[in-house]
């Protein structure tokens, strides 16, 4: 006779620990078709870490980005997002993950027909059921917050110039105060100036707010200034996660060509520099 059948064993149940890794990546195979874009990809993001995410033409940056924030599936793989699987989280789990996260898309991505406040307040509008005034006023604090002035609030991106629109997007990534920041090509199409500025004004509220950041991004200065770590996509995977300065010593010819090339030293020189002031 056989005995009593074993009790099932109690379903894993998510804590803090499980979500050591805001993002984690495995295995990632993304394809359009017969291209294969990435093959077997592997990433973990840390908590409260500003990672930098480059890589040649043609690497898949920005399909990795749309793929971990859910406008892409992936087509092998798993992507986990403070411990939840995203290809089996549920439309609940999904949406109570996807408040904790907001995203700076490379053009702004700001509806040209609304004004600044009603830009910011969108994401507050769908996920909140907090009155018209509170969520102004919060509308008007992240603006505030990304340094623009209080005018701004009621001009329309059209009214704006570039890095206004940059710091209007980015106010409304930040809405629903989000542990999460995505940035795509940030500081592209600015000048040095507004470009320094607004690397400055990332790095503050990275500390100031405990963000976590994933930047994707060409811009070598911005590497060196903000960033812990750096993820190198090449060959359709990550081939290093590690501080610039580490990665100024790989022997992997891309890297070697990006980070000591002429502008790679001259973004260097210049750290040293700002790193020699600042002592």
């Amino acid at each position: 006779m056989n005995g009593p059948a074993s009790a099932p064993a109690p379903a894993a149940i998510e804590t803090p620990d499980s979500e050591t890794f805001p993002i984690e990546v495995r295995g990632l195979v993304s394809r359009f078709g017969d291209h294969v874009v990435h093959d077997g990809l592997d990433l973990k993001v840390e908590r409260g870490e500003v990672l930098g995410v480059v890589g040649g033409s043609g690497t898949g940056k920005s399909v990795l980005l749309n793929t971990i924030i859910g406008l892409k599936a992936p087509d092998g793989g798993h992507v986990r997002l403070f411990g939840g699987d995203m290809r089996t989280a549920s439309r609940r789990r999904w949406s109570s993950i996807e408040r904790r996260w907001g995203v700076l898309f490379q053009q702004g991505a700001l509806f040209s027909n609304l004004t600044v406040r009603e830009n910011v307040s969108a994401p507050l509008h769908e996920h909140t059921r907090l009155p018209r005034r509170e969520i102004d006023e919060i509308a008007d604090l992240k603006i505030a917050m990304v340094g623009l002035p209080a005018h701004a609030a009621l001009l329309k991106p059209a009214e704006l110039s570039g890095g206004m629109r940059k710091r209007a997007g980015l106010a409304r990534a930040l809405a629903m105060d989000p542990e999460l920041l995505f940035l795509d090509e940030p500081t592209a199409g600015l000048d040095p100036i507004s470009a320094a500025a607004f690397d400055e004004l990332i790095k503050d509220l990275s500390e100031s707010l405990d963000l976590t950041v994933f930047m994707i991004t060409h811009d070598l200065d911005s590497l060196y200034a903000i960033t812990d770590r750096v993820a190198v996509l090449a060959d359709k995977k990550v081939v290093a996660v590690a501080p610039v300065h580490e990665l100024e010593r790989s022997d992997h010819p891309w890297i070697k060509k990006y980070f000591l090339g002429p502008r790679g030293r001259a973004a260097a020189s210049a750290e040293s520099l700002a790193e020699a002031r600042i002592d």
